[in-house]
C-alpha cells in the first residue's frame, strides 16, 4: 500500500542521515551513471507513454525524457531512497514542491542496496500497475551494467598482472601469487608464451587497435584456457597451457596449432604480422623465461627473415641463447675477433661473405655462387677476413670464435 503525504517535514527530518547515507553509497556501492541512466529511459518509455526520470543515489536527475530535468534534485526521490520504499506524489502534495510533478517514485535496488530510484511522471493512481514491471526492468539494465563493469575491470586486471607476470623476477613472486588467488588463476599449470605482432607500417592497420581485437577474439574462441593481454597497440602476448597431450611440451603440436590460428584469419582483414613462439621452461619463473625467448626469437627473426609470417624459438635457439651476451663482458671476449671485422666493416660485405662462407660449411665454389661473384674474389675476401681477424679459416676453433662472434652480433638486413 502506498501513502500520499506531505513531504517537506520529513524532508528536514532526514537530512543529516541522508547525508551521511549518500557518502556510505559513493564510496562502497555501484553508481548509476549518465549512460546507464539514459539506457534505462530509452527503454522504459518504449514500454508506456509516460516520462520516466532516472535519479542515482544522491537523488540527482541523470536521465529524464524531459531534458531541461537532467542535473536537478528529486525531492520525492530523496524520500523514497532515505525511507527506502515507493513513493506517490499527488497533484496536491507536487503543487507544495519545487520542480516536482505528480508522479510514483520507485528505489531501484542492486545486491540489497538502494542506488537510485526511478519515477514516472503522471497520476499515481493511474500508474500502479506499471511501477513493478519499470522497476523490474531498470534493475537488470542496471545488473546487466554492473556486470559488465566488473568483467571489463577483471580483463583489465588480468592484463596487467600478464603484464606484471612476464617480467617477474623473485621478488615479485609472493605478491603475484597473491594476485593470481584473487584473479582465479592458476599458476601451477605449465605455459609457454607466444607473441602476435601487427605490422603498424602497414596502410591497413589502424590506431584503433581493431584488427588486433579481432586476433584477439580468435585466440579466445574456442576457449582454450590461454591467458592472452595486449601489451601494446600492436602487440599481444599469449601464455598457452604447454602440455597438451598431458605430459610433455611439444613445439611441432604448438606449432600446427599457430598453422590453424593463421587459417582462420579472415582473407578480408589482409593482416600483415608476425607470430613467434618461446621456450617452455618450468619452475616458478618459467613463463618470464619463456616469453624472454619468445621476444628474442622474434626480434631475432624480423632481422633474418623479415618477410617470414611465424618464428619459433626452435629454428633460433642458438641466436636466442647468445643474444643475452651482446653486452655483457663474456661476449664481447668470446666475440673479439668478429668485433674487429665489424669495425672496419662498414658495409657489411665481409660479414656477409664470412656468413654466406659458414651457411656452406667451407665449400667455395656454393658460397660463390651464392653471392654471385667469381671463385678468385670470394678467395680474396675470405683471405681479407683473416688479416683483419688474426682467424685462420681453416681452424674448427677459429670457425667457431667467428661462428659465435656473429650470432651474438648478427649484422642487420
Amino acid at each position: 500500500m502506498h501513502l500520499s503525504i506531505n513531504l517537506l517535514p520529513i524532508l528536514s527530518q532526514h537530512q543529516v542521515s541522508f547525508n551521511t547515507d549518500i557518502y556510505c553509497l559513493e564510496k562502497f556501492m555501484f553508481q548509476i551513471d549518465t549512460l546507464i541512466a539514459a539506457k534505462i529511459v530509452d527503454r522504459t518509455m518504449k514500454i508506456i507513454g509516460h516520462n520516466i526520470n532516472v535519479m542515482n543515489a544522491q537523488a540527482v536527475i541523470l536521465g529524464s525524457g524531459d531534458i531541461d530535468r537532467i542535473g536537478t534534485v528529486h525531492e520525492g526521490a530523496l524520500l523514497a531512497i532515505s525511507q527506502n520504499r515507493n513513493v506517490e506524489i499527488s497533484q496536491a502534495i507536487a503543487s507544495n514542491l519545487h520542480g516536482v510533478k505528480p508522479g510514483l517514485n520507485l528505489p531501484l535496488h542492486y545486491h540489497g542496496q538502494v542506488v537510485g530510484v526511478i519515477g514516472i511522471t503522471g497520476e499515481p493512481d493511474t500508474l500502479s500497475h506499471y511501477g513493478e514491471l519499470l522497476k523490474m526492468t531498470a534493475e537488470m539494465i542496471v545488473e546487466q551494467a554492473n556486470l559488465q563493469e566488473q568483467l571489463q575491470w577483471q580483463n583489465r586486471q588480468t592484463e596487467e598482472f600478464i603484464s606484471q607476470l612476464i617480467h617477474a623476477n623473485e621478488q615479485d613472486l609472493p605478491s603475484l601469487q597473491q594476485w593470481a588467488l584473487q584473479l582465479g588463476i592458476d599458476l601451477s599449470v605449465p605455459r609457454v608464451a607466444a607473441i602476435i605482432e601487427l605490422d603498424s607500417n602497414n596502410p591497413l592497420y589502424q590506431q584503433d587497435n581493431q584488427a588486433l581485437k579481432q586476433v584477439l577474439y580468435l585466440l579466445q574462441n574456442p576457449v582454450r584456457d590461454n591467458l592472452i593481454a595486449m601489451t601494446s597497440l600492436t602487440q599481444l602476448v599469449i601464455l598457452k597451457p604447454a602440455f597438451l597431450d598431458g605430459k610433455q611440451f611439444d613445439p611441432e603440436l604448438e606449432n600446427q596449432r599457430i598453422n590453424k590460428l593463421l587459417k582462420r584469419l579472415p582473407a578480408n582483414m589482409q593482416l600483415s604480422l608476425h607470430i613467434s613462439l618461446g621456450h617452455y621452461f618450468g619452475g616458478e619463473l618459467g613463463i618470464s623465461y619463456s616469453y624472454r625467448t619468445a621476444k628474442e626469437t622474434l626480434d631475432i627473426g624480423k632481422k633474418l627473415h623479415p618477410t617470414k609470417t611465424k618464428y619459433l624459438y626452435q629454428d633460433y635457439s642458438l641466436q636466442v641463447l647468445l643474444s643475452g651476451l651482446r653486452h655483457h663482458w663474456r661476449g664481447n671476449a668470446l666475440a673479439g675477433p668478429y668485433l674487429k671485422l665489424i669495425e672496419v666493416d662498414n658495409n657489411q660485405q665481409l660479414q656477409k661473405t664470412l656468413a654466406a662462407y659458414l651457411d656452406h660449411m667451407g665449400d667455395i665454389q656454393a658460397c660463390a655462387n651464392s653471392l654471385f661473384i667469381h671463385r678468385n674474389t670470394l678467395r680474396y675476401r675470405l683471405d681479407k677476413i683473416q688479416t683483419i681477424t688474426n682467424i685462420d679459416l681453416r681452424s674448427f676453433n677459429g670457425l667457431l670464435s667467428l661462428y659465435l662472434g656473429q650470432l651474438i652480433h648478427q649484422p642487420s638486413t
